[in-house]
């Protein structure tokens, strides 16, 4: 049985997680970290890593940047591997995270949903085929708490585009005024309101057609199921760096 921490356990993902949890064969939690310390349900809560004392295995991270550093000071004390589930991280947080890769595994991605990660790969070959002759254009849509714009997952999805041009082409984000004609930039455009909980499209608009691929998320239940195959996968990884794409790899 794995052992997972699940920091941000009392924020709607941690719930879901539980969740899942609860009938799961394979791996449980055991305690989480939050703001406050206590009982979330039957999973013991702790203000700080330092006062953990259950065994971890893995750690499932769906809180927030500020916690990042005493979050892979411990893991990296405690050799416990960690999946990072929040977006939002600045270039200190990114140096941090890559140091601590290469003392355990670290899992990482913006989106663990495993249709969003195949649409990644649709886009890139989609891009490669199409080519120049068709502009990109992001749409993505959440809710009205969301507080990065664009999304992680959006970027991903521009990456990825933008590697079958040898990322040469640059991001565009939104447009206003007299802007003049469109360029050879890939655009990224966000959309915040209601309880939308994640829908992103990747338009190709060429001449006299336009292709598109989307993916919509009913339920943040996609993502929690996600980050427990990726806890399941990273358990006894040596040091490194890893994504859904391992993941996919072993489907």
């Amino acid at each position: 049985m794995i052992n997972i921490l699940i920091c941000g356990i009392r924020g709607k993902m941690g719930a879901n997680l539980i969740s899942l949890l609860e009938n799961d064969a394979e791996a449980q939690a055991v305690c989480g970290i939050d703001k406050t310390s206590g009982m979330c349900g039957k999973t013991p809560v702790y203000a700080s890593f330092n006062d953990v004392k259950e065994r971890v295995d893995v750690i499932v991270d769906f809180s927030s940047p500020a916690v990042l550093k005493q979050e892979t000071d411990w893991a990296v004390k405690h050799g416990c591997p960690v999946v990072l589930a929040t977006t939002g991280y600045g270039e200190d947080d990114l140096k941090i995270i890559e140091n601590c890769s290469k003392k355990i595994a670290v899992f990482k991605t913006a989106n663990f949903s495993l249709g969003i990660n195949l649409l990644v790969k649709l886009v890139k070959q989609a891009a490669a085929v199409l080519g120049e002759d068709f502009d990109i254009e992001i749409i993505e849509k959440h809710h009205n708490q969301k507080t990065d714009a664009p999304s992680g997952t959006a970027l991903m999805l521009a990456e990825s585009a933008n590697s079958a041009f040898d990322n040469k082409k640059p991001l565009l984000y939104g447009r206003e005024g007299a802007v003049g004609k469109r360029g050879n930039e890939i655009g990224l455009h966000a959309v915040r309101g209601g309880t939308i909980v994640g829908e992103h499209e990747v338009v190709f608009a060429g001449e006299d057609e336009v292709i598109s691929v989307s993916h919509s998320a009913a339920s943040k239940k996609v993502f929690a199921a996600g980050a427990i195959k990726a806890a399941k996968f990273i358990f006894g990884k040596p040091a490194g760096k890893y994504d859904m794409t391992d993941v996919l790899k072993n489907l």
